[in-house]
């Protein structure tokens, strides 16, 4: 008995050494450019991006090590440390079973909180094949954390809210409110019924293009931590909060001018506010918080060639157009053989090459001949044989990293540096993403809180590295098909 009792002390006091936070606050600024941290800096108050860089600890350099960088992918990755190859997200949207999906779509689930037929509400994580910074936390508090999502978008919060959430809430633009699915409850919350009606918006308003979307989405995120009482449990808990209307302002009016100056400090305005809540509520130094983004974006290719500089955008459709016609005539029979054009993924029509008798690796390779023509184009591949081509090493593993081999299609192209997937003509001035060039692919990385030491490191780190630092700070398992290294010097 005496051995037993003594196993039993070590235990419970090896238990009491384990500390962690009260709360783990994730923050994916949708669409920020890393050099926004510096671009405003002048502009921004003391209390909020700028609270982070001094008092918390920025990872400079880090970069997003797959391709295509798109919504889904960066926020999927964020919080699994792992990549499409694995996670099965390949991108906003992508081929299932023979049907075109988005990353969220779940037609077993219905919405709550609106019409249950709204397609706004057929969503669920079942997508993902791996697990979160959440799942991994509930694990190991033997499911007593709570872990919920907050977004406009649907994928913003579905996805880094994990499998096992208690919930996620994004925002139905029919019903001009935030909403959930059944996936994760039947009856939204009083308390959240009582902050749509004192927050609703006209049907077709879309808060997404405004900077209201961004205070909206705070204001929500704020409601969650209080009326959940996150950060008052006796295990830690988890709020995933992303940003999107800095996306969409950015696809509409590109990197510079007023409209994105205008997003950035109400972003940071927002944000300061955000801070003072989880002070009042969890108490400075009582949570862990991290801000990221889950892609850059491409300066304008009009603003670029009016200084001189290389720049520009193609068409996915007209590509995909004329690739059908090139490969009707080499092949002899006319039809589609090109299924969509997704970001930089090209799926052929498997079906309809097969049932004309036709060798599908002929068309790959054929097609592949034919988008090299293209001046656009540094480097044109066929996924299954890239390790055959001549690509740089470091761009070979970004595509490796973003094909996974049921979903992400057939070939790739990969755009020349500056350049963008969306027709740039004259008049358009917004901008896009989805490349490998560190536009696109050079993060903001900030950590700040329970435990983080103030400082900075220029070491190349990556999007992969974030979940399994957070989790190492944790003391928990980091999620199942994480690729990522934690970075040491972000705590003390």
């Amino acid at each position: 008995m005496s051995i037993l009792l003594l196993i039993g002390c070590v235990q419970t006091t090896w238990a009491e050494k384990v500390e962690r936070p009260k709360l783990v606050v994730g923050i994916v600024v949708d669409q920020m450019r890393w050099d926004y941290l510096y671009y405003y800096y002048d502009q921004y108050g003391e209390d909020g991006l700028k609270r982070l860089l001094k008092d918390g600890f920025s990872c400079e350099n880090t970069m997003i090590n797959y391709v295509p960088t798109v919504t889904a992918i960066g926020h999927s990755t964020t919080y699994t440390g792992s990549v499409p190859a694995l996670t099965g997200i390949a991108g906003n949207n992508f081929y299932l079973n023979g049907k075109n999906v988005t990353s969220v779509t779940d037609t077993t689930v219905y919405a709550v909180g609106s019409d249950k037929a709204s397609r706004y509400g057929k969503c669920s994580p079942r997508n993902m094949l791996a697990n979160t910074i959440g799942d991994q936390l509930k694990i190991a508090t033997d499911f007593k954390s709570k872990v919920i999502g907050v977004a406009l978008k649907d994928r913003a919060s579905i996805l880094p809210a994990g499998h096992a959430a208690d919930a996620a809430y994004w925002w139905d633009e029919k019903a001009g409110h935030f909403i959930t699915s059944s996936y994760y409850m039947e009856q939204l919350p009083r308390w959240m019924e009582t902050f749509n009606r004192n927050h609703h918006t006209e049907s077709g308003f879309d808060i997404k293009t405004s900077t209201k979307g961004v205070t909206m989405t705070f204001k929500m995120a704020e409601e969650v931590v209080q009326r959940e009482r996150l950060g008052k449990h006796e295990q830690t808990d988890m709020i995933a909060v992303s940003i999107s209307s800095t996306d969409a302002i950015g696809h509409t009016y590109s990197t510079r001018g007023k409209e994105n100056h205008d997003v950035y400090m109400q972003l940071d305005k927002d944000l300061a506010h955000f801070l003072r809540v989880l002070d009042n509520e969890v108490g400075r130094g009582n949570y862990l918080l991290f801000l990221t983004a889950d892609h850059g974006a491409v300066h304008n290719g009009n603003f670029l060639n009016s200084h001189r500089l290389p720049g520009g955008g193609y068409s996915g459709s007209s590509v995909a157009k004329e690739l059908d016609k090139h490969l009707s005539t080499v092949f002899g029979k006319e039809g589609k053989y090109v299924k969509a054009m997704m970001d930089c993924r090209i799926y052929l029509d498997h079906d309809f090459i097969d049932s004309k008798g036709i060798d599908l690796q002929a068309v790959k390779t054929e097609a592949v001949k034919w988008l090299k023509k293209d001046p656009q184009f540094a480097y044109v591949t066929d996924y299954e044989d890239i390790s055959n081509q001549s690509i740089p090493q470091f761009l070979r593993e970004r595509i490796i990293n973003g094909y996974h081999r049921m979903r992400s299609g057939d070939l790739m192209v990969v755009l020349q540096g500056s350049h963008m997937y969306g027709t740039v003509g004259p008049d358009y001035k917004g901008t896009s993403h989805g490349t490998w060039n560190p536009d696109d692919s050079h993060i903001p990385l900030l950590f700040m809180g329970w435990h983080v030491k103030k400082g900075s490191t220029n070491t190349p780190t990556y999007m992969t590295d974030i979940a399994a630092t957070v989790c190492a700070m944790l003391h928990i398992q980091m999620p199942d098909c994480c690729i990522g290294n934690a970075i040491q010097e972000v705590w003390k």
